[in-house]
């Protein structure tokens, strides 16, 4: 409940519970109560016809002994306080309310690992600036459009090892994809086995209900002591989907200038054989990359495919002010008894 109308209920004398712009504010649980509001002020009108039709006078008096007292006006007013208690009765009656309604969102995470080759075919040219820059760019983009998803970072080339564990924490994340380079490694190849068996051993604890994958190579493998079909099956035993995007084109790629300033080109293969057999058994989908824009709608698509669900809860916090106006007719009633008890009545009535 706010602090200030939870105040406002105690400070139930005020006369702001009058106004009209207050009572237009609430929610009434009971409406029909209002049509009875008329009620008591019908039945007082009737009784005081009803009563000046009976009152006669048993002797006659001429004009200028009937005077007119002012004071004998007073004796309506006894009967007012009762009307108000019982229209403040009906108000009480018909549960003036505020409530407040609040939407709650949350999301249950999933957990991504992303996997990155940094070997040496990583530097071509075919993206500019290079492949690895490219891929570090895109993939900052996938973690900016991210939402308490746990996101963890494995980079391979001849190795592969394990750049950041499943985190929420993506500014660190964000500084761990820049800071990948090609040093990080010294063995050269591309260890896809290996790459797959780590990322699998870092997700393989976790209790989430999505557990993705994506692997970026731009070569076949050639290192490692573990074949990527059989990390791939270890993986989808631990309910991990796996993405595979295969990065660059085959055939003449270019690489660098020469001593003459000339672009320098070099034969590139690229193994999709491999990873299009480890996104089927993974249950999750291949991807091919061949520039700039390419890359990016793979993240864009993976994006979407992999978004978390969304769940919503609804909460009223429903206060009720009845209290004020009961409080009011308890007033008014005991004032309307305080007359009829003492001898005011009689003053009045006289």
């Amino acid at each position: 409940m706010d602090d200030a109308l939870s105040k406002s209920v105690y400070d139930w004398f005020s006369l702001d519970w009058f106004g009209w712009s207050r009572l237009q504010s609430f929610d009434w649980e009971n409406p029909f109560f209002l049509y009875f509001l008329p009620l008591p002020l019908i039945i007082l009108l009737l009784r005081w016809l009803f009563t000046l039709k009976s009152q006669k006078l048993s002797i006659a008096l001429s004009k200028k002994d009937i005077k007119n007292d002012p004071i004998s006006y007073f004796r309506f007013v006894p009967p007012l306080y009762i009307l108000i208690s019982l229209m403040l009765v009906i108000v009480a009656l018909a549960r003036p309310q505020k409530t407040n309604e609040m939407t709650e969102q949350w999301t249950e995470g999933i957990d991504i690992m992303l996997s990155i080759d940094i070997s040496e075919s990583m530097r071509l040219e075919d993206f500019r600036p290079n492949r690895l820059e490219k891929v570090k760019e895109v993939a900052m983009n996938f973690v900016n459009g991210r939402f308490q998803d746990r996101i963890g970072l494995v980079v391979f080339s001849g190795d592969a090892f394990s750049r950041s564990p499943l985190t929420t924490d993506y500014d660190l994340l964000r500084t761990y994809i820049e800071d990948i380079t090609f040093e990080l490694i010294q063995n050269p190849g591309t260890a896809i086995g290996s790459a797959l068996a780590v990322a699998t051993n870092r997700m393989k604890d976790s209790d989430s209900k999505s557990k993705v994958m994506i692997l970026l190579s731009d070569g076949e493998s050639n290192a490692g002591n573990l074949d990527p079909i059989t990390a791939a099956e270890l993986a989808n035993a631990y309910g991990i989907k796996i993405y595979t995007i295969a990065i660059g084109k085959e055939g003449r790629v270019p690489y660098g200038v020469d001593f003459f300033g000339k672009t320098k080109y070099v034969e590139n293969n690229l193994d999709e054989t491999t990873l299009r057999e480890i996104a089927t058994i993974g249950g999750g989908k291949f991807y091919r990359a061949s520039n700039n824009q390419a890359l990016t709608q793979v993240f864009e698509e993976i994006d979407t495919l992999e978004k978390a669900e969304i769940k919503e809860s609804k909460y009223k916090d429903t206060t009720d002010y009845y209290y004020p106006y009961l409080m009011w007719a308890i007033v008014f009633f005991l004032i309307w008894m305080l007359h009829k008890s003492t001898f005011m009545v009689n003053i009045l009535a006289d």
